[in-house]
């Protein structure tokens, strides 16, 4: 296989930090100068020691979780590592020693039956059960309410390549596979999934589905959402197969009511998903556009268009400027204006042909092409963004994204709007902001919009970064547009998912879960109240 994502580690990351930890990002010269011009010149010192409380879960709640032939785990090294998932709020309460949303136990599976028997035994001990799986959560979709034990499911036991279908292209992964190990085990059948999300290193299989995962190639093979052509689902009522073919008027779509419910229905065990050959020529450019308008046009024309990349993005000047564009071309001169990255994927014909078609159109549209070697710079270090937030946060740094997605005409106002609130809750703090914007994900009606924000931390930088999220979701309401593209709800956005989506469709949603999940045993708190 051409591409280097196959050979990435499947990673074991720390609590608290991001990432392999072997493997650490360090601020370029640029980007600490940048800082300093924040007022940031110092972190806040030594994390705080974390504390566990001891476990909730009676003895013989944990005699009738092992019956069930699960490993059972209570010691506070596992348990810290199902702590929470890694949103800037969530390390900033691990850096200050919080472990209040700590499991009170940990239970890894390796089958599907082994699932259904754990549900049984929470249902009957009145103990609530939160699956967990790369813990790469940034909304709080880790940390249910604690009015009863806690009981976190790794499903990480459930890994591997079930089935592989290659006349109909569809393979079966056990929903705990890393996406690493799934490229990995599916190229050697000469096939990958082709999904690469920021969080490829840590996410799973199963957790990109509950979640409604987009990842970089998104215009290319479409949303995890839209790839999924099948689920196994274990609930508190039973076991249910979805997805029977690859289309139907039978109903309702079923598929849709597990896709993106964050584990408060029912726990995927199991996807079956559309894969595609591995590709056997992958090009990646860079473009030039004199501003964010411009460009965002020429990705309107092309996500319009019948011929497309399999990646596009586009930078603003700031994200640009500072070359977190690019990740992995830190100490390199930044291009001036908006970069964007095109990457083709497939065989020689249909990459020439694509290729062909789509740069014509970008010179039509005003674009500068700048070669390959931005856009295997990106390529490079598509993964490496995140990596970043960690030495920011020792520097000093308050730092945090949030995303959202609306329709073409209303993408110039939303991203003024959302700047506008963030720079504004920050700068009413004594903190002055920096707000940077990308878009990543195209489609012939809309785009998402992803924004990075950067500032001094106060003494209270939960508090400091509260005030600026409640002032950045009144924009994305008020602007019409979701609250979320693919960082689904959690806890941190349900206040706005059910304004957003409106009492009719919140009965409806609480309906299924009651019938699901009558004791609500499954992630009480997630998504919905």
């Amino acid at each position: 296989m051409t591409s280097s994502e196959v050979d990435l580690p499947v990673v074991a990351f720390e609590p608290g930090r991001w990432g392999d930890p072997a493997n650490p990002m360090h601020l370029s010269d640029s980007v600490l100068g940048a800082l300093t011009m924040l007022g940031i010149d110092g972190g806040p010192g030594e994390p705080e020691q974390p504390f566990l409380m001891p476990s909730r879960v009676s003895g013989r709640a944990l005699s009738a979780l092992q019956k069930t032939g699960v490993t059972v785990a209570t010691d506070d090294a596992t348990r810290l590592g199902h702590l929470r998932g890694f949103s800037t709020p969530d390390l900033l309460k691990y850096r200050a020693g919080d472990t209040s949303d700590a499991p009170d136990a940990v239970v890894t599976p390796t089958s599907a039956e082994q699932v259904a028997a754990v549900l049984a035994v929470c249902a009957a001990k009145d103990l609530t059960l939160s699956p967990f799986s790369g813990g790469t959560s940034v909304t709080g979709g880790l940390a249910p309410e604690r009015t009863r034990p806690v009981v976190a499911l790794d499903l990480r036991g459930l890994t591997g390549l079930i089935d592989l279908d290659a006349v109909s292209q569809i393979a079966t992964l056990a929903a705990g596979t890393r996406l690493p190990e799934a490229e990995r085990l599916l190229a050697e059948h000469g096939y990958e999934l082709g999904h690469f999300p920021q969080s490829y290193e840590g996410a799973t299989v199963g957790g990109c589905a509950v979640t409604r995962s987009a990842g970089q190639s998104s215009i290319g093979y479409g949303r995890f959402d839209e790839m999924v052509v099948g689920l196994t689902v274990a609930t508190p009522q039973g076991v249910a197969e979805i997805g029977t073919a690859p289309k139907s008027a039978a109903g309702p779509d079923l598929r849709q009511l597990f896709l993106g419910s964050e584990g408060v229905f029912g726990v995927v065990t199991a996807v079956r998903v559309r894969v595609h050959p591995v590709p056997t020529v992958r090009r990646f450019y860079g473009w030039r556009f004199p501003d964010f308008a411009a460009g965002a046009n020429a990705m309107r024309v092309l996500a319009q268009s019948s011929v497309r990349p399999t990646v596009l993005r586009l930078s603003d000047e700031a994200e640009t400027g500072l070359n977190l564009a690019n990740p992995g071309a830190a100490g390199k001169a930044a291009v001036g204006g908006c970069l964007m990255v095109v990457g083709f994927e497939g065989d020689e014909p249909d990459v020439d042909c694509r290729d062909g078609y789509v740069s014509a159109r970008l010179i039509e549209l005003g674009g500068e092409f700048l070669g390959e070697e931005p856009g295997e710079a990106w390529r490079a270090g598509r993964f490496r963004g995140p990596y970043l937030r960690d030495p920011l946060l020792d520097a000093g740094a308050l730092v945090e994204t949030l995303e959202t997605v609306t329709f073409w005409s209303n993408v110039e106002r939303l991203k003024a709007d959302v700047t506008a609130a963030l720079t504004g809750a920050l700068g009413e703090q004594g903190t002055p902001a920096v707000v940077m914007c990308h878009i990543s994900h195209v489609y012939p009606t809309g785009a998402s919009l992803y924004f990075t924000v950067i500032a001094k931390a106060l003494p209270d930088p939960l508090a400091q970064w509260g005030a600026a999220k409640t002032a950045a979701n009144a924009a994305i309401r008020a602007a019409g547009a979701s609250i979320t593209h693919h960082h689904a709800v959690g806890t941190d956005h349900r206040a706005t998912y059910l304004e957003e989506i409106g009492d009719v469709q919140v009965t409806a949603l609480r309906a299924i879960k009651d019938a699901l999940d009558p004791q609500g045993v499954l992630n009480p708190g997630i998504l919905l109240p």
